[in-house]
């Protein structure tokens, strides 16, 4: 069966997605730092009827996050599909305005983000090469095109990221291995601040798989 591994699944988006591909009959590789998270979407997945295993790796630890997605191509026998969507715990992140933004506060944002998504590319993008097939999917919230001015950090890293896989995109035209950028516009959940647009995990799913087979574009935006 083909293999989907998500990097950074959590109970939201990466549970979304993994049953997006699941039912679709993916077997699925999750990767995230909690291991007790990681068996609780597992088992979650089995419930479903899908086949899932867990991989813990920190994406700040490039050799753990290597190692674990060698391990998912072993166990698996290949990844097809690679999303990278890793979450910031909230007391390790830091907002910032433009005005009061400092070299500091990008550089962990750029490792959490840029640097992580390049990582967890040069563990599954050879192979995928060698195949001639394989899609590379790469999150970020819509910050990245649309800056925000409390998130003025966190949306340049996410620019740095969207600009660098639009460019992989253009790399692989014609490879067979397709690379694009998932912008998220939207609230995910019920949380969002009054008159902030927002969508469940589930709606915004659907949009990873049209990705993976339409493969018509470098981008796609999910605003509701």
């Amino acid at each position: 069966m083909p293999t989907v591994a998500i990097v950074g699944a959590g109970r939201g988006m990466g549970l979304a997605i993994a049953r997006a591909f699941g039912a679709q009959g993916f077997d699925i590789a999750l990767l995230a730092r909690n291991r007790g998270k990681l068996d609780d979407l597992v088992a979650r997945l089995a419930a479903d009827g899908y086949t899932a295993a867990a991989f813990c790796a920190d994406v700040l630890d490039r050799a753990a996050l290597t190692a674990a997605l060698t391990d998912a191509a072993h166990r698996f026998g290949g990844i097809d599909v690679l999303e990278y969507s890793p979450a910031g715990q909230p007391a390790a992140t830091t907002m910032t305005s433009p005005s009061r933004t400092t070299a500091a506060d990008v550089q962990r944002e750029m490792e959490f983000q840029l640097y992580g998504a390049i990582a967890a590319t040069d563990a599954v993008l050879p192979a995928m090469r060698e195949a001639g097939a394989g899609t590379l999917l790469y999150t970020t919230g819509a910050g990245s095109i649309d800056p925000s001015p409390m998130l003025a950090n966190i949306n340049a890293a996410g620019a740095a990221l969207r600009n660098w896989v639009l460019n992989l995109h253009k790399e692989l035209a014609g490879t067979g291995v397709h690379a694009a950028h998932i912008g998220i516009g939207v609230w995910i959940g019920d949380s969002a601040p009054e008159g902030f647009p927002r969508a469940s995990a589930d709606q915004i799913a659907p949009v990873y798989w049209e990705q993976h087979i339409a493969r018509d574009s470098a981008e796609r935006v999910f605003t509701g």
